[in-house]
This record gives C-alpha cells, structure tokens and sequence, in this order.
C-alpha cells in the first residue's frame, strides 16, 4: 500500500473516532449531521503543520488570527438549525471552508462570507479542489450578511458579536433559524433564534468562546 493510502486510512479511523467520541457521545443526535461530519476531511481543511490534530477535540489556528473550530461546535451548530435538505443557507465567517463543506451536505444551496481576501480565496479554492459546488464564497464584510442573495433559510455565524447584526435579522427568512456566538471578545453564549411573525425567539445552547465578528455591525475594529 502506498504510504498516502496508509495516511488516508488512519484520518478516517481518526475520524470515525472523532464522530463517535466527541459528537455522538456528547449529544449529538441528527443522524444526517453526524454522516456528513463523517463524509467532510477536516484534516484537509487544516494547515499542514497542524494536520496531525485535525481530529482532536479542540480549535486550530488557520493563520490571520483566524480557528477552525473544534468538532463539536461546529456539529451543535449545524445540528440545532435542524436543516432538512432544501434550504438556502448563509455562513458568516468561511474561514477554511470547513463548516461550509459540512453545510453543503445538508443543504441545497451554501453561501458563505469571509472578511479577509486571503482565507476566502484558499478556501474558494480547496472546496473547489474538493469537489464541494454547491458552495459559493463571498469577501466581505460578514457582520452585512449578504442581501443580493437573502432570504435566507438557515444562517450561522461563526464569529462572536456583541448584539445580533440587524442586517441578518432582515436576511433570515420567515421561519428561519440562526445560530449565533453573543458576548464579549473573551467568552459568548451559543444561541439559537428562530424567526416567527417577523420577531426573533432565542434560547442559548452553550457557552462558547469564538474569534470576534470583525465589521460594521460587529466589533468595529
């Protein structure tokens, strides 16, 4: 067996390992969601340097201060925006392009916003390179949303905000649902909103600590 097959095959027990362990024993029920965390190579998403902790449950820096987000999270995230299939999504914060592969399984059509040109233009490409096309990748400012392309079914945001930009509030279609760090830039609540009659309805799912959405409606730095 060629030494890359051998390295392919031990990041699939890792992840295999990863699903198991740290979603599925920790709460994780969607099955939908759990196959695709499985079907997505994290490791592929990760700096080279970093690829042996690909599957460890923790964040890992992706360069311009910027973290792929550890396993869980971005399960529970994706899980409580309960998505059956058909749904128009939007992502704030593409970062590698992780969680927008993972959305692209479970979703019809992924659109997702990146602040920093060179983070989206690497992850334009390695989902391309990936085969994940039901992606398009956006440079912008996130905290905005994306109004050419809303209404939108599902929005995650994967960055820490202080309130909840009113421009996605706009851009969530009704019935939808978003899943949003809120806080500080030290520490945040996960929260989960649904948007019914026009007004939003929240609870919080976990604490959390997220890189801070950079913007004009998040931290304006």
């Amino acid at each position: 067996m060629h030494p890359d097959q051998i390295g392919e095959l031990d990041f699939t027990a890792q992840r295999r390992e990863m699903v198991e362990r740290q979603l599925r024993k920790r709460g994780i029920r969607d099955g939908r969601v759990l196959e695709a965390m499985l079907a997505v190579p994290r490791h592929e998403f990760v700096p080279e340097e970093f690829r042996a902790m690909s599957y460890e449950d923790k964040p890992i820096s992706i360069g311009e201060e910027q973290t792929i987000s550890q396993p869980f999270i971005v399960a529970a995230m994706i899980e409580a925006m309960e998505l059956k299939g058909n749904e128009k999504v939007l992502e704030v914060g593409a970062g590698s392009g992780y969680a927008a592969a993972i959305l692209s399984k479970l979703a019809a059509l992924v659109y997702t916003v990146e602040s920093r040109t060179g983070l989206a233009t690497a992850a334009q490409e390695r989902l391309k390179r990936l085969k994940f096309t039901d992606v398009a990748v956006h440079t912008g400012d996130g905290s905005a949303g994306l109004p050419d392309a809303a209404p939108f079914d599902a929005i995650l945001v994967a960055a820490a905000a202080p309130l909840v930009p009113q421009p996605l509030i706009d851009q969530l279609a009704e019935g939808g649902r978003m899943v949003i760090p809120i806080g500080d830039e030290k520490a945040q609540e996960l929260v989960l909103m649904r948007k019914l009659k026009g007004e939003l309805h929240s609870r919080t799912l976990h604490h959390c600590a997220f890189v801070p959405l950079i913007g004009r409606y998040g931290f304006n730095r």
